[in-house]
């Protein structure tokens, strides 16, 4: 028996604005992509993320904070004791908001119920699956559009309906020399279905500095690109927006030139003695640097703040503490 028609009117529709857990990047209530070559970053990236959202810090070009946040994260690829725990602590997360659907018995898949129990038992605002691939199903494959979308469609729908945010991690194709729409995760319907499309990548000429760019937005225009540090000495360090292309991305070119490294270099060349903080804040306001990126900058260097009197110095860390009139 075909079901009875059943039509809706645009008029009694109420409009609402689009919610953000990171503007414009990562909407609520929608799919989320995040792809690039293996060992790219796109894992850290995403456990950074997680990690300011668990304990209520703002992300790069945001100035917004919502409060601690929990998370539900799922991956097929890596332990949860030996890697994951670890790089959640080294990202500074608050582990005790970051929740993980046991598959011990029964394995996860997109059109699992217990993704939409989870939410709703834990009040989560973002489910992360890495790598999309081991969560589709058995026999369903992610090359063949008729079944790809049934599945997207229903996690669509879960995200809609609970207002959560959802993030898919998938690897990249290999082909050489397509856009980066024809590049990514298996049927184009992937990239239908996203409202959110982030690519991440390495440059040549600095491996250890990574981008991620947006590819897609159909909620909002098109972020900056966001550049991080990845290395063994440093770890982990956001540096800010900068003006590389997914193609530059894609293709490991272009030249890094953010905010923050701007600030650092400026940092490096002020603090060859102490200075007072506030000349520092000042400087930074005549660069057209905000306080924030400046306290990242900060960070990322080590600067070493001193209370003196009723002033704040700032110095470099390996410099020797210089006495000070004030």
């Amino acid at each position: 028996m075909k079901p009875d028609l059943k039509l809706i009117s645009m008029g009694e529709i109420k409009a609402e604005e689009v919610k953000w857990l990171w503007y414009p990047y990562l909407p609520r209530g929608k799919l989320t992509i995040v792809q690039g070559d293996p060992g790219e970053g796109k894992t850290t990236f995403v456990l950074a993320v997680i990690a300011a959202l668990t304990r209520g810090e703002a992300l790069p070009e945001s100035e917004e904070t919502l409060g601690p946040l929990n998370v539900i994260y799922q991956t097929a690829e890596d332990g949860l004791a030996d890697t994951i725990k670890p790089r959640l602590d080294a990202a500074g997360a608050d582990c005790a908001r970051v929740l993980v659907i046991d598959e011990s018995q029964r394995e996860l898949t997109l059109c699992d119920h217990r993704l939409e129990q989870a939410v709703r038992r834990t009040g989560a605002q973002l489910i992360v699956l890495d790598p999309i691939q081991a969560y589709l199903g058995d026999g369903v494959d992610m090359h063949r559009a008729n079944e790809v979308r049934p599945v997207l469609k229903r996690v669509a729908a879960m995200a809609e309906r609970t207002g959560c945010a959802v993030i898919l991690i998938g690897h990249m194709n290999k082909a050489q020399g397509l856009k980066s729409g024809y590049r990514g995760l298996g049927s184009i319907d992937f990239r239908a279905a996203a409202r959110s499309v982030l690519v991440v990548g390495r440059l040549k000429e600095d491996p250890t500095v990574r981008v991620v760019a947006q590819d897609k937005n159909s909620l909002a225009p098109e972020g900056k690109s966001i550049a991080f540090l990845l290395d063994g000495e440093h770890g982990f360090q956001w540096k800010g927006a900068c003006d590389l292309s997914v193609d530059d991305v894609l293709s490991g070119g272009g030249k890094l030139q953010t905010k923050t490294t701007q600030m650092e270099e400026e940092l490096e060349r002020m603090l060859t003695e102490t200075m007072p903080a506030e000349a520092v804040l000042s400087r930074a306001r005549e660069l057209g640097v905000s306080e924030r990126t400046l306290m990242i900058a900060k960070k990322n260097l080590g600067v070493v703040s001193e209370k003196r009197g009723s002033q704040w110095y700032w110095r470099l860390p390996e410099q020797g503490c210089k006495d000070v009139t004030v």
